[in-house]
């Protein structure tokens, strides 16, 4: 009887000891878990200080490939977003001043050169021109360089999620959220940029809205494509951004439009899709 307690107690304490060891190595594994989380979380936090940094110096290049680094490394979907729309700013930067990238080139100005005539042969914007390299006016100098694009720009609206991508070259740029047509009567398929005007004037049923006017809802900027009628232009309501709810073109903030009304030349091309 003695010897079958003795065996049971015996057998309880190993399970007690047992347990409290196994209790204690959980609880350390959790330390160093919650240590290298933390550890990483600070990496992750200097290392975006440091991209912060690098753009305020207009290091472009190096800041970019540590946004790349921290899409690779978090698991954070919030902070993954920011990152995303910070290069996308970074984009702007990168496209609207004299940094050089890999989709532009240095031209070296020649006698008769002009804004105009660059940017038909080089098939860019006048706008893109004097945004990049800084100039308030079309006077330019023999033997000055300018920076001028070469890259192959597209569009792509996604009608079901309101959202137009601009690409570089098939790299994304930036994404704008947009405002398509009510009961799906923005037209879907691949058309062409064939005309922009600033300011534009809306010819509506029985009326003429001039540009400027709150009752202009293109705004300041119309880019017509190749579906006749329809086009990207800006908007006096931008609390319509993101629904469904134009006649078929896609609407934009006005500052969003004239940003890309500024990158994107004649010819480009528009795909919509569902």
């Amino acid at each position: 009887m003695k010897k079958n307690v003795y065996i049971v107690l015996t057998s309880v304490i190993l399970i007690v000891v047992l347990t409290l060891t196994l209790s204690m190595l959980n609880r350390k594994k959790r330390d160093i878990s919650d240590r290298e989380a933390g550890g990483l979380a600070t990496q992750i936090t200097d290392l975006y200080d440091k991209a912060k940094d690098l753009v305020l110096k207009e290091e472009y290049r190096d800041a970019k490939a540590i946004y790349a680094q921290l899409l690779e490394n978090t698991h954070d979907e919030e902070f993954a977003q920011r990152v995303q729309k910070d290069i996308m700013e970074l984009n702007m930067r990168m496209v609207f001043s004299a940094y050089p990238t890999d989709d532009s080139i240095i031209h070296t100005i020649k006698k008769g050169d002009t804004l105009s005539g660059l940017a038909k042969k080089y098939n860019t914007t006048v706008d893109l021109i004097m945004k990049s390299n800084n100039l308030t006016n079309d006077l330019i100098r023999i033997n000055d360089g300018l920076k001028i694009y070469t890259a192959s720009y597209k569009v792509l609206v996604d009608r079901s999620q309101n959202i137009l991508t601009l690409k570089s070259n098939d790299s994304i740029l930036k994404t704008y959220r947009v405002a398509t047509g009510i009961n799906n009567s923005t037209p879907v398929g691949t058309f062409k940029i064939v005309n922009k005007l600033k300011d534009p004037v809306w010819y509506r049923t029985g009326a003429v809205v001039p540009s400027g006017s709150p009752e202009n809802i293109l705004g300041t900027r119309w880019m017509g494509i190749s579906a006749a009628g329809y086009g990207i232009h800006g908007t006096t309501q931008p609390e319509s951004i993101g629904q469904h709810i134009t006649a078929g073109c896609v609407r934009m903030v006005d500052s969003d439009v004239k940003e890309l009304y500024s990158i994107v030349p004649i010819g480009t091309e528009v795909t919509i899709i569902e």
